[in-house]
Parts: structure tokens; sequence; C-alpha cells
């Protein structure tokens, strides 16, 4: 081994050892951003590293460099104005397109081992064939996600006929391809026969799944994108790439169950039967045709102003509105008059979990003021005014009855506050395609209004008050 390998070797573990660190950091808004840090100059040495050893070694071309170059510009400028650009309520579709990206790139480059004649060993062709599959079932399943949360594919559960049976019938086609692959690398027809199967079975494991398990899905897939690199990194013998993939696998993973936990579903039956998908047909409650008491800014400003304690529930229309600023004004002004304000938030609020938290901390909302839905939940009993911007689904009584789509998802108990105030464009349901119970409650006021235009009014309603 040259000096130069060496070196490279040791660069590539001090930078899977800064992504161990920067994970790590990322368990907190205080210290994610530093965390990102970390992990980006570690990636960018990884980056550099890896193409010096190229140069070093002369296993590229002058076309290759040029293709290399070109490619790295094109991805790097899309990537940059992607993320200057992107509104934080589109992250979760944005990780999806992230995730198709990697899953499909891993997928790629074993199908490249597989093809360029390079004699390819029992172990290789097993870890090849393996990335094929996760690779291709994460590329279309993200971009089913993606075009899910983004309105393109419609939220709604797309029934197949006889879907689970078609999802049996890939799962033997890519197992019995890896097979094929195993005793007869070179074979071009069980290449074709597994990247078909895998890229079918992507579209079909995620059509069926309704939107308000897209966040799970989203965690899961990604989770299915680490294990694809770490595979990736067996065929290329890249120790960095094992790495870097396993972390990514295992830190999906474990958010994907803590998220499943969360909404009190197992990963199993988010993936089988989905949330919201319609499996019973029956639905208890709901308010339907039921009368609601609307209120106006001034009416809520009143009820805030003069209140003890008030719990702030957002929501993905908060997110849409893009109203976190407001929010956290109407806090500050709420509090500069000796009201005791907290920011109740659900863990799939937002549609990802710490997306609500990043929203806030963008306001500079203090930490301490956030409020997990366990701290949140015994709180609800001793307020005098819930408020709750754009939330839906998180806020909905029916989960604790059996028999609807929400049943069993735990809820911010909303309802248990002395008075709730609602602002929300319309009476229009959640992803789960439920009414909210809560609306109709005799305690709840509708403020019908764009959240960053019914908060900007409320403020200034407070404002006016004499203290």
């Amino acid at each position: 081994m040259s000096g130069t390998d060496t070196v490279v070797r040791l660069v590539f573990l001090a930078a899977a050892s800064c992504f161990v660190i920067g994970l790590h950091l990322m368990n907190s808004p205080r210290t994610a951003r530093r965390g990102n840090q970390i992990s980006m100059v570690a990636m960018a040495c990884a980056v550099v590293a890896a193409i010096v050893l190229i140069g070093v070694r002369g296993e590229i071309t002058v076309t290759g460099w040029i293709v290399a170059i070109c490619g790295f510009a094109l991805g790097g400028g899309i990537g940059l104005y992607v993320a200057r650009s992107v509104q934080m309520t589109a992250i979760p579709q944005l990780v999806s397109i992230f995730n198709a990206v990697g899953g499909g790139a891993a997928a790629l480059l074993a199908v490249h081992d597989l093809t360029t004649g390079v004699e390819v060993g029992g172990t290789v062709a097993v870890t090849a064939g393996l990335d094929i599959v996760i690779g291709g079932v994460t590329f279309t399943g993200s971009l089913i996600a993606a075009g899910k949360l983004q309105g393109i594919v419609t939220g709604r559960p797309v029934a197949i006929p006889a879907g689970r049976v078609v999802n049996l019938v890939l799962v033997a086609l890519f197992v019995a391809g890896i097979v094929w692959l195993i005793v007869d690398p070179a074979s071009r027809i069980a290449l074709i026969l597994t990247c078909a199967a895998a890229l079918a079975f992507g579209v079909t494991m995620v059509l069926p799944i309704g939107g308000a398990d897209m966040p799970v899905v989203i965690s899961l897939l990604n989770a299915f994108t680490g294990m694809a690199v770490a595979m990736a990194g067996f065929v290329l013998d890249a120790t960095v790439l094992i790495i870097a993939g396993a972390l990514v696998g295992a830190s999906g993973t474990i958010l994907t169950k803590l998220m499943a936990d969360a909404m009190n579903r197992s990963i199993v039956s988010v993936i089988v039967g989905g949330f919201g998908t319609g499996d019973t047909t029956t639905v208890q409650g709901g308010s339907g045709d039921a009368a609601v008491r609307t209120v106006t800014a001034d009416d809520v400003a009143i009820q805030l102003a003069y209140a003890q304690r008030v719990l702030i529930v957002p929501g993905y229309g908060l997110a849409a509105a893009q109203a976190q600023h407001e929010l956290a004004e109407l806090g500050s002004v709420l509090g500069e008059r000796g009201v005791d304000v907290g920011y109740a938030i659900h863990p799939v609020a937002g549609r990802m979990p710490g997306h609500m938290n990043v929203l806030l901390a963008e306001a500079n909302v203090p930490y301490p003021l956030l409020k997990e839905m366990d701290e949140a939940n015994p709180l609800f009993a001793q307020t005098d005014v819930a408020l709750v911007v754009g939330a839906n689904d998180v806020t909905n009584p029916a989960a604790r009855r059996p028999g609807n789509p929400v049943s069993g998802m735990p809820i911010l108990d909303v309802d248990h506050a002395r008075s709730v105030v609602v602002i929300k464009r319309s009476m229009g349901q959640g992803y789960a395609g439920l009414d909210n119970e809560l609306y109709t409650d005799a305690k709840t006021g509708m403020l019908f209004s764009d959240a960053k235009a019914g908060l900007t009014e409320i403020i200034a309603a407070v404002k006016t008050l004499v203290g």
C-alpha cells in the first residue's frame, strides 16, 4: 500500500468518525446546525481524498475527468439552488427526492459492476443483487412518496387489484433474480428481472399507503438508502461507503421506529395496510354538517390577553403559511403581559419529526417553551386557552375511539383545555380524510383565516388592549 493510499484511508476513517459525531449532535435542535456543519466538512474531505486517490492511481481517462467535473458542477449547482430556494414545508418532498437519487445511484453502481465484464465472485454478486433490490425499491418508492406529498400523486391510498398477491410475486421474482445472479453473475436476464421487480415493488409498496403515513414511509426509505449505499460500499470495497451507509440505515431505522411508536402504529401495519387507507368502512362521529362557533380576531385577542396559561398547538397549516415568525411574536406579546405561554409539539407535527421544532427555532422561540406531547398533555387541563394553528389529525378526539382511520393515534389533548381557538382556512379534512370533532366542540371557536393573516390580526388586537 502506497503512502497516498494510507493517507486517503486515514482521511476516510476521520470522515466516518465525524459522521458519527455529526449524527450525535443532530439529537438536539441546539446542536443540530453544528452537527450538519461537521458532517458537511467531513463529506467534502472524503470527496477530495477520493479524487486525489483516483488521480494518483490513474484510474480515469481525460474524458472521464470531463464527465466527472461536469457531473459535479451540475449536481452541485442544482443542490445549491434547491437548498437556498426550497420552502421549509417542502423539506419532506426534498428528502424523498434525495432518497431516490441515493438509492438509484447505489443500484446503478451495482449494475455497472455486473455488466462491465469484471470478474464477480459470489459475495460481490450477493451484495450487488441486494444493492439493486434495495436501491430500486428506494428509487421508485421515494418518487411516489414525494409525488404524494407534493400533490402530483393523490395522497389518498391507491388500491392495486390483488395488491398483496402482486407484492408477494414481485418479492419472489427479485429473490429469484438475486439467486440467479449468484449462480451466473453475467446473466443479463437475471439482472433485468431483478431490476424490474425491484422498481415495480417500490411503486406497489407506496401507492396503497395514505398520505398521513408518508413521514414514516420517507424515514423507512431513508433507511433503505443507507443500506443501499452500504451494499455499494461492499461492491466497490469502499470502507467509507459501508460506514456512512450503515449510519444512515441505522439512524433511519431508529427514526422510523420512533415515528411509528408516536402514531401508535407498527411499521408492518403501515407498509401492509397504510394509515387512513380506508380499511374500515364505518367512521364513528365526525363533524359532518354540525354547527361550528366562529370567532373574530378581536374575540381571540381578549381570550388570550386575559388568560393565565396559553398552550399553542402549531401544525402543518402554520408551516404552509410560513407564519412561524408571527406565532413567535404573538407568544412574545402575550409573555410581556404575564401570560404563561407554551408550545405543544406533536411528534409528527409539520410532516416530519423535528420539522416544527426547526420552524419555531428559526423564529427564535425559546427552547424551554417547546413542550413535547408527553409533557404538554397533562398541562391542557390547567390551560385557559389552547390555540390551534393549522393542526388537524393530531388534535382529533376521534382517535380515542375505535372504528375510524385515526383510532389509536396518540393526539394532543387540546379538548381538555377550558377554551379552544382554532385558526384554519376552512373545515377541510386532514390527511386521514376524517372530520375533526374538536371543531364542533361547544368550547371551540373557529377563526377562519390563513395562519399568517389571522395571527397578524390577533397580534394587532392584543396590542390595542389596555393592560
